[in-house]
């Protein structure tokens, strides 16, 4: 069973120990192979398939290093969490985490922002999963799709987490093997020995303007593109509360994913730009994708075509997995009494009401396909933004004031430790202001990083003034 922390009062100070842990209504039906691919599961989708495209488009072949910069942030972040996910698993997360650390308005503000962002990005990854149907099916309506595939996830979210999971794994494990797969096909073109291709030497990395060929700005660009694309590997600590084993589920789920999602996503992009001029402009077209455009380089019969399949389960398996963290996100949030009750009640081991919340915005998307076909997909990335950097800030914080705490007050339970702490906790820190600054500087990321801030600032004042009514009453909430 998940434990979770005892009632804490209101007005308790900000970052008081919990006490002991009570169970969660949450059922346990999530086995050690759910949580693996959960983790992977999320974060393998529209960002890597489709918007790694535009970064290498920016960035040309130093995207390799903008990913390999944006990866080690990723693993000092999900070391973090995964160090405070197996010392206290909680369906909220990183959320329960800011709100012991910080305050009732911290875990606001991160778990709404949080959830607000996966929301919008099922609606992104239902709209890219329509535009691979329609390209399929000419004269079918993307708001057709978009409108199936919530349907069908939504009816998964709605029965138990035991089928999610089974779901997820197969969704997951595919995709996996399909990008194992164009890695071996990929390295055997690099060194000439697949049939009927010939070694491309480094003519791609050097040549047509070389290694960094828009200089800076463009590594910039791309750096920033990379980020964004790793975002939803922190779903795997939300699913750990429904695990049969949270505190090993967790561990193990984090060790895993960190070192996988790097070996993917990092040599995904040496395989593509060493293949591929960077230039080309199939890379860049959220229709084909680097993925498709490599294959088809290589002139593999079919491969392409069995590439898209993967790339539209992938894009699918990525809708699942949101609409499940934002559903946990919501009912954690609610059960803590940061927002409507009937989003915190629990049918059949399933924050029901909950998962048809987290499910609205996919629907609306099912309506912004049909009005604006053309512009809703960049209109839906602008609107997110830089959300996960906020998340990942909360994290940093929360495991930088929780550390000492635990070590002091129950050492036993730091099975996951961050490593070099506090210094490297420090690095990240400095690391995700470095990116701020960045995004201020780029006239393409700044409107995102002003709303993300005026989101993020509306969120901490609703979360403030809830905290300061609290304290005053006296109420007391519980910590799921």
């Amino acid at each position: 069973m998940s434990r979770t922390s005892a009632p804490t009062p209101a007005g308790t100070k900000a970052g008081a120990t919990a006490g002991p842990t009570v169970d969660s209504p949450l059922t346990h039906g999530l086995k050690q192979r759910h949580l693996s691919m959960i983790a992977l599961g999320g974060v393998i989708g529209a960002g890597l398939f489709v918007g790694s495209g535009a970064g290498i488009a920016a960035a040309g072949p130093s995207i390799v290093v903008a990913y390999a910069i944006s990866g080690l942030l990723v693993m000092l972040v999900m070391r973090m969490l995964g160090e405070m996910s197996a010392a206290n698993p909680a369906s909220g997360s990183f959320s329960v985490h800011a709100e012991r650390a910080i305050g009732p308005w911290a875990g606001f503000t991160a778990g709404w922002a949080f959830w607000v962002l996966l929301c919008v990005a099922v609606g992104l990854e239902g709209i890219g999963a329509a535009k691979i149907m329609s390209g399929w099916l000419p004269g079918t309506p993307e708001w057709a799709w978009v409108a199936l595939f919530m349907l069908v996830f939504l009816g998964t979210n709605l029965a138990s987490v035991k089928n999610f999971g089974e779901f997820e794994f197969w969704f997951a494990a595919l995709k996996v093997g399909a990008i194992a797969l164009f890695l071996i096909i990929g390295l055997l073109a690099i060194f000439g020995v697949l049939p009927g291709t010939d070694a491309p030497g480094t003519s791609n990395l050097t040549g047509d303007g070389g290694f960094m060929p828009k200089g800076s700005e463009g590594l910039v660009i791309g750096l920033l593109a990379s980020v964004f694309a790793y975002g939803g590997l922190e779903t795997v600590t939300i699913a750990a509360a429904e695990s049969e084993k949270p505190v090993e589920g967790v561990a193990k789920a984090v060790r895993t994913a960190m070192w996988r999602i790097a070996i993917f996503y990092i040599g995904s992009m040496a395989v593509i730009v060493t293949l591929v001029p960077w230039d080309n402009p199939d890379v860049a077209n959220p229709d084909k994708g680097p993925y498709v455009t490599t294959l088809d380089h290589l002139d593999i019969p079919g491969a392409g075509t069995v590439m898209q399949i993967v790339v539209l389960i992938a894009l699918l398996s990525a809708m699942n997995a949101n609409i499940y963290g934002a559903s946990r996100m919501g009912y954690s949030l609610v059960a803590r009494g940061q927002g409507p009750k009937a989003l915190g009640r629990i049918s059949g081991g399933v924050p029901r009401i909950s998962v048809l919340a987290s499910s609205v915005f996919g629907f609306l998307c099912v309506l912004l396909s049909y009005w604006r076909p053309d512009d809703v997909f960049p209109w839906l990335l602008n609107m997110i933004g830089a959300v996960i950097l906020v998340v990942w800030i909360f994290i940093a914080a929360s495991q930088l004031l929780l550390r000492r705490r635990t070590e002091r007050e129950a050492p036993e339970t730091l099975v996951v430790k961050m490593w070099a702490y506090p210094v490297l906790t420090w690095v990240a820190l400095i690391g995700m202001v470095g990116i701020f600054v960045l995004m201020l500087r780029q006239p393409g990321t700044r409107d995102q990083l002003l709303a993300t801030g005026a989101l993020t600032l509306v969120l901490a004042g609703i979360g403030f003034g809830m905290q300061k009514s609290r304290e005053k009453a006296g109420t007391r909430t519980d910590i799921p």
